[in-house]
């Protein structure tokens, strides 16, 4: 089994910063792409930040400038610190990840359970 457990998600006011954490944990072989996802209410669920086992980063525009996103692989953790925070980011934020378990040739998306992010006055 694979878990992803987030962390960090509060309420906080516009221009403020939140960090969260998401660490995975099972029986982990590899971890591919790690990162995080956001839904608001009525809305689909976007990409918001990504990091590639190679070292490579991709931003939604929304997020550039924002947001900053990093991994230490030594801790299987994702980190996602978002600064200048507006309403519009106020959303359920998703940890996801593509793992490939032991003893098994490919690997596959996980998600963690969500948490949220509410930035309001």
């Amino acid at each position: 089994q694979v878990r992803l457990v987030e962390s960090g998600g509060g309420l906080v006011q516009p221009g403020g910063s939140l960090r969260l954490s998401c660490t995975a944990s099972g029986s982990i072989a590899r971890i591919n792409d790690m990162g995080w996802y956001r839904q608001a209410p009525g809305k689909e669920r976007e990409l918001v930040a990504v990091t590639t086992s190679h070292g490579g980063i991709n931003y939604v525009d929304s997020a550039k400038g924002r947001f900053t996103v990093s991994r230490d692989n030594s801790k299987n953790t994702v980190y996602l610190q978002m600064n200048s925070l507006k309403p519009e980011d106020t959303a359920v934020y998703y940890c996801n990840a593509d793992i490939r378990r032991l003893g098994t040739i490919d690997a596959v998306r996980y998600w963690g359970q969500g948490t949220q992010v509410t930035v309001s006055s």
